[in-house]
C-alpha cells in the first residue's frame, strides 16, 4: 500500500507537471503570435505612414526656409504644419518602437497639453484651457487617455466645426479626472453636414480608451449649438 501510494503521488506530480508544461507552451505560443502580429502592424505603419510624414516635414521645412530667406513672414498655418509633422513623426517612431517590443506604453500625456494647444492656436483654432481641483500626478494610463481625448476632440473641432472656439476643462477630484471639451461651432466646416455622436473612428477610439479604464464618455451636440465631449477617468490620488 505504501509503494502504491507513492507511485500514485508520483503519477499525480507527473500529470501536474505535464499540465503546467502544456499551459506554459500555450502561453508562449500565444505570445509569439501576438508579437508576430505586432511586428506586422509595425511594418504596415512604417511602410504606409513614415514616407508620407517625412515628405510633409521636408516640404514644410523648405517652405519655411524659403519664406525666411526672402524676408517674408512665415504664415502661422505653415509653422503649425511643420510642428505637427515633426510631432507626428516623433509619435510614430515611439509607437513603432512599442509595437516592436513586448512592453506597452504611450509617448504622450498631459505634460504635452500646452504644446498641443499651441499647435491648435497656430492652426487658427482659438482654445482656452481651465484646470480646477488639485492638480497632481496621474496613473500613466489615465494621463495618456486624457491627452488623447483632448487631442482627438480638438482635431474634430478643427475638421468639422467651421469657425469655432474650443474650451478645454480639466477637473481633478480625489478619485477621478474629468475632461471636457466644448466648442461653439455650427458644424459646417469641412464636413458635409452637422456633426453627431455617431460611430466616427475618433469617438470610437475615445470610448475604447475610457471604457478600458472603467470610466465613462459622453459626446454629442450641446443645447444652443456646438458640440461637447465629456470623459470621466478613474484616477485615484497616490496614498
Amino acid at each position: 500500500m505504501i509503494v502504491a501510494s507513492r507511485l500514485w503521488l508520483l503519477h499525480l506530480r507527473e500529470v501536474e507537471q505535464r499540465a503546467d508544461e502544456a499551459e506554459r507552451t500555450r502561453d508562449e505560443a500565444a505570445q509569439r503570435r501576438a508579437m508576430q502580429e505586432r511586428l506586422r502592424i509595425a511594418r504596415e505603419l512604417h511602410d504606409s505612414l513614415t514616407h508620407s510624414i517625412s515628405v510633409i516635414c521636408v516640404q514644410a521645412g523648405v517652405a519655411v526656409h524659403l519664406a525666411r530667406k526672402r524676408g517674408e513672414d512665415v504664415p502661422p498655418a505653415l509653422l503649425a504644419i511643420q510642428e505637427a509633422g515633426a510631432d507626428a513623426a516623433r509619435e510614430l517612431r515611439t509607437t513603432l518602437s512599442v509595437l516592436r517590443s513586448d512592453q506597452d506604453g504611450d509617448c504622450s500625456d498631459l505634460g504635452q497639453l500646452d504644446s498641443l494647444v499651441a499647435r491648435a492656436r497656430a492652426a487658427g483654432l482659438p482654445v482656452t484651457v481651465t484646470v480646477t481641483g488639485t492638480q497632481r500626478a496621474l496613473p500613466p494610463e489615465a494621463d495618456q487617455a486624457a491627452y488623447r481625448i483632448v487631442q482627438e476632440a480638438l482635431t474634430n473641432v478643427s475638421r468639422h466645426a467651421g469657425r469655432a472656439c474650443a474650451r478645454v476643462h480639466l477637473h481633478y477630484s480625489p478619485d477621478a479626472l474629468s475632461v471636457q471639451v466644448d466648442d461653439d461651432g455650427a458644424g459646417a466646416g469641412t464636413s458635409t453636414g452637422p456633426r453627431s455622436a455617431g460611430p466616427g473612428l475618433g469617438l470610437i477610439g475615445m470610448r475604447e480608451r475610457v471604457t478600458a479604464l472603467g470610466g465613462r464618455l459622453q459626446a454629442g451636440p450641446r443645447d444652443g449649438g456646438g458640440f461637447q465631449v465629456y470623459a470621466e477617468l478613474p484616477a485615484l490620488a497616490p496614498s
